[in-house]
């Protein structure tokens, strides 16, 4: 079940809920970890914006899906979330896979490697 915090601009998600978000066409995955990290293993077809570079690559987001980002264990995708919100985003459409990248691999949701 999605939890909204009243503090956060953003909703905190699982694996298995951002996986039916994608499984709908719903979404877009947003990997904010390093490319190191990434190349070693990442949510297939994320896209890769490491979280320093959200404000300078904002344009890149989609302007209608959900944004569902993610990094290895939740606390720099929750601070893409806030920097996306800063920047104008609407709250509804932002979302943090909390439980991370490694978890969403473990339970063998589709995943890839390389860039």
């Amino acid at each position: 079940m999605p939890r909204k915090n009243e503090n956060e601009p953003y909703t905190r998600i699982t694996s298995e809920e951002a996986n039916k978000i994608l499984e709908d066409k719903e979404g877009v995955v947003i990997d904010v970890r390093g490319e190191d990290e990434y190349i070693k293993g990442h949510v297939k077809g994320a896209t890769l914006i490491p979280v320093d570079q959200i404000t300078t690559r904002v344009n890149e987001l989609p302007e209608n899906d959900k944004l569902l980002f993610i990094c290895a264990v939740g606390a720099r995708s929750g601070l893409a979330c806030e920097f996306a919100a800063s920047l104008g985003i609407p709250e509804e459409r932002l979302f943090n896979i909390d439980d991370g990248t490694p978890t969403w691999i473990e339970k063998g949701f589709p995943s890839e490697q390389g860039l």
